[in-house]
């Protein structure tokens, strides 16, 4: 190397060594660097902890933490930026609730996450009459999860800015409000519409998106709608509440389903689904699709038993069909409102199967039957005390003739029951199947089937079997008082002891023991008018028990149910009386059967059959001999 080039790169390091030394930051610059950088680490430190509080208090919808304090703006912007994306300018902003309502209902919409935060109905009251409140800010999640480039950014932490005010839509109108959420730019956003009518339970949901189909991954699961609630307390029974509330829900092409009441479940949903429905005992709340949610959703219900104040919790995961145009559209329906029958069948979404109104063919006689009647007496407006006991006697009328047949039937068997204890008296020392045998020719002879008492009761049980899930289930009786009780719909009480009795409760229902009280009174009664209070005691001593066991259910039950089974026992009793009494002639009947004895019998195949195995037992036992 020769001199010239020594000196070259002697100047060029001395150049190197003063640009440096110029540029060098001045210790305030590195102060502020430093400032910069630990507010960042504090942010990012404060935001996890924040997020790690917020999963253990399962407090949906807090606002997390004020970063001002502790970082400067472009810091905050840089976070900002990285957790939310193209949504970060809508990560600051502050909370401001709309109301808006109808006739019916009243909802509070959020900013922060544009959500429905509260839904009151207002033609209703919770069993200790406060305002009824389906779900609040506190206890339910509304949010869109959106996966923008391998990012997850859901929609309850950010700010979206009205499009519209208050309101308050009556009679025929109609009314929306828009919530947006920009990404960046007044031309790419993501929008709820909220449309109510005057006087209806169902609202209008819409979710549009505009201009980004750059931002939003296309996949299915890109853009999820999650729903979550926890259901208060409204009845006075959270027992009862709870076996009667559970998630339903409705496949596009098959019938509604839902999660067993007693289920603690987590269910994926294989097919598209129309919709889901968060029932509770006497109202629900169903998301509801125009077309169909995306296959990609689950459904999960668990029980509150530790929680005075809340009954079940319900969280749905739906996702959302995304196709990346510039502009799209998913419209949906809400509903908020009664477990009312003629109201949810009116929509014709078979919103109506939530209501247990039994099972199969109890839940066609119900709706076929029971419901119609229940409606026309409700038409004029009487207490519901009342239409109980006529509707009672409507169904006691219907009933009559198979009623007549089961009376006859046992006044026949106790016209015949003394030449039956004749008859048991000289087989007494006989097998079995011959004392059998003759007690089949002797009903034969006398023109008697005696299994013809059992097939009119069997007819009336599913009446009775379907009015057991009928009352229970309606809202019409929910604080209608009648009597003592003031509130059909649950149990009625006249003495509280203050403490839990097992198999019993803490209280005293009047009408529990009524009904219970009429069942023994008709069991004896019966078993005194039909001859046979000195037949079978084990099954005797049966009939007696089943009622008192029954009792304690009952106890805690609707008291509308329990007035029902009182009246039908006592009505069941009266006409049994008068036909015994004064319809049936039991001498006419004696002779009627004497006669029938004179003709020829004739033997069927099954007593052919009896006879040859007793022949063949008679002959066996005389070998052995």
């Amino acid at each position: 190397m020769d001199k010239n080039s020594i000196y070259g790169l002697l100047i060029i390091g001395a150049i190197l060594i003063g640009w440096m030394f110029l540029t060098k930051p001045s210790a305030s610059e590195l102060a502020k660097q430093q400032q910069q950088h630990d507010s960042i680490a504090h942010f990012q430190n404060a935001a996890l902890k924040a997020k790690a509080a917020l999963a253990v208090s399962n407090a949906p919808g807090a606002s997390g933490i004020d970063t001002s304090a502790v970082m400067s703006d472009s810091a905050k912007a840089a976070i900002q930026k990285q957790a939310y994306g193209d949504f970060s300018e809508a990560a600051i902003g502050e909370n401001k609730i709309i109301t808006i309502e109808n006739e019916v209902m009243k909802l509070n919409i959020a900013s922060k996450g544009g959500r429905i935060a509260s839904v009151e109905l207002k033609k209703y009251k919770t069993f200790d009459q406060k305002p009824l409140i389906l779900f609040d800010a506190d206890s339910s999640v509304q949010n869109i999860s959106m996966n923008l480039n391998s990012r997850t950014v859901s929609t309850d932490s950010l700010f979206f800015s009205p499009e519209g005010s208050s309101f308050n839509a009556s009679g025929t109108s109609t009314k929306s409000l828009a919530m947006r959420l920009y990404a960046g730019s007044k031309e790419k956003y993501i929008e709820y519409v909220y449309t109510l009518a005057g006087d209806d339970y169902m609202m209008g949901f819409h979710i549009n998106t505009v201009g980004m189909q750059n931002t939003i991954g296309s996949k299915p699961g890109d853009l999820m709608f999650n729903w979550s609630m926890k259901t208060p307390m409204q009845e006075q029974n959270k027992q009862t509440q709870q076996m009667a509330s559970t998630i339903y829900f409705k496949y596009a092409a098959d019938a509604v389903d839902k999660i067993g009441e007693s289920k603690e479940e987590k269910k994926p949903l294989g097919q598209h689904v129309k919709w889901v429905g968060f029932k509770q005992q006497f109202f629900t709340s169903v998301i509801i699709a125009d077309s169909a949610f995306d296959k990609t959703a689950d459904i999960e219900t668990s029980s509150l038993l530790s929680s005075k104040k809340y009954v079940k919790q319900y969280t749905a995961a739906l996702s959302i069909p995304y196709h990346s145009q510039k502009s799209e559209s998913f419209g949906m329906q809400l509903y908020f409102g009664p477990n009312h029958f003629k109201t949810l069948k009116k929509y014709n979404l078979e919103l109506d199967k939530q209501i247990n109104l039994g099972w199969k063919i109890f839940g066609w006689l119900n709706r076929l039957l029971t419901i119609p009647i229940f409606n026309f007496l409700n038409g004029f407006n009487l207490n519901y005390g009342i239409i109980i006991l006529i509707l009672t006697i409507i169904l006691k009328l219907i009933l009559l003739p198979i009623a007549y047949k089961t009376v006859l039937s046992s006044a026949k068997m106790r016209v015949l029951k003394p030449e039956i204890d004749e008859l048991n008296e000289k087989h007494k020392n006989d097998e079995p199947i011959k004392k059998q045998q003759a007690t089949m020719a002797l009903y034969k002879q006398a023109g008697v089937n005696p299994m013809a008492g059992c097939i009119p009761v069997l007819l009336q049980m599913p009446i009775l079997i379907a009015l057991f899930s009928f009352f229970p289930a309606s809202i019409e009786l929910r604080q209608q008082g009648f009597l003592w009780a003031h509130d059909l719909s649950t149990y009625d009480s006249v003495y509280n002891f203050g403490f839990a009795v097992p198999w019993y409760g803490d209280h005293v229902s009047l009408f529990a023991l009524l009904m219970t009280a009429s069942t023994l009174l008709y069991t004896w009664s019966n078993s005194q008018l039909m001859g046979t209070s000195n037949q079978m005691p084990g099954m005797k001593w049966m009939m007696y028990l089943m009622p008192i066991m029954f009792l304690g259910f009952l106890n805690n039950y609707s008291a509308g149910l329990s007035w029902y089974y009182f009246l039908a026992n006592m009505i069941t009793f009266g006409q049994t009386w008068v036909m015994q009494k004064f319809v049936i002639d039991a001498d006419a009947l004696h002779a009627k059967m004497q006669e029938h004895k004179k003709k020829p019998v004739k033997t069927s195949k099954f007593q052919q059959r009896l006879e040859q195995m007793t022949k063949e037992r008679q002959q066996q036992s005389q070998k052995k001999k």
